[in-house]
């Protein structure tokens, strides 16, 4: 099969990729949005992007390009989290002269997981944001007479040659990101390596002018014992105040309960689509 990701090669995304289809074609691409295109366009059979990080929260493109979409909505099949260890890295030939770098390099998600470092360190350094960790690590490894640093992870390095200088200099060290799988099919992956339970996933617009409706939303959840992960909220971008909400809940899609919770908030007015219910994954 032929699954696309976040590239170029040496992304934290294809490091995920590769735990879920070890042995399956990868194709990187430049952005996320055109990661998920690649399915909705039938380029690929999977796509893998990053959606949330332990640190930094939701990674926005994703959540907006996959939940407001343009009608042609892609199901979540499967997640799976991975540690984020970023490293400092430059040419070869800076190996010595590294703490003289002008530039930092790097995914604006990485440059906020090392902020306390980079402004203890590099305080008069300029920094400049790329499509991902492993575009950052290309453009250093490609421009070796400047003085310049990336913020990648160790498969970049390896991927472009660049010397590790300075070894885990993101902020926080409990430090993960949470990749979705997306597919054209509703069809869930097998439950293999990694597995750590199941979720599903339910987009929820609340009815306008409706007091209390979200403490509404939230009690046909709680009297059904259903545990909630996560609940965010995202502007529709139909005007100012306008949100829908994204809703994790802990447990496979039954026969009785979600379709319960769905029936009972369609009856107050909410629009409730459930975007899927899936395996989790979770690498150490």
């Amino acid at each position: 099969m032929k699954i696309s990701y976040l590239g170029p090669s040496g992304t934290f995304t294809e490091y995920a990729a590769k735990k879920i289809f070890p042995n399956d074609e990868l194709i990187p691409y430049k952005t996320i949005p055109n990661c998920i295109d690649a399915v909705r366009e039938n380029e690929v059979e999977y796509s893998v992007v990053p959606i949330e990080n332990a640190i930094e929260g939701s990674v926005t493109v994703t959540v907006d390009y996959l939940f407001n979409g343009n009608g042609n909505r892609l199901p979540i099949v499967a997640d799976i989290t991975i540690p984020i260890k970023q490293h400092l890295m430059v040419h070869p030939y800076h190996e010595k002269t590294w703490e003289l770098a002008k530039s930092i390099y790097s995914h604006p998600q990485a440059i906020a997981q090392a902020h306390h470092y980079l402004r203890e360190k590099f305080p008069n350094a300029s920094i400049h944001y790329t499509d991902s960790t492993a575009s950052a690590a290309k453009f250093v490894r490609e421009n070796p007479d400047e003085m310049i640093a990336a913020i990648g992870n160790q498969f970049a390095a390896e991927t472009y040659g660049l010397q590790i200088v300075q070894h885990d200099i993101h902020d926080f060290q409990n430090n993960h990101t949470k990749f979705v799988v997306l597919s054209r099919k509703s069809e869930k992956l097998p439950k293999g390596n990694f597995y750590t339970g199941d979720r599903t996933t339910i987009k929820v617009t609340l009815p306008s002018d409706y007091p209390g409706a979200l403490h509404q939303v939230l009690s046909a959840f709680a009297w059904r014992k259903l545990n909630l992960s996560k609940i965010e909220s995202r502007p529709l971008k139909t005007g100012l105040g306008n949100y829908f909400f994204i809703i994790d809940v802990e447990m496979e899609a039954d026969e009785v309960l979600i379709p319960g919770v769905k029936a009972e908030l369609e009856a107050l007015g909410c629009g409730v689509d459930i975007i899927g219910s899936y395996p989790c994954f979770k690498v150490e």
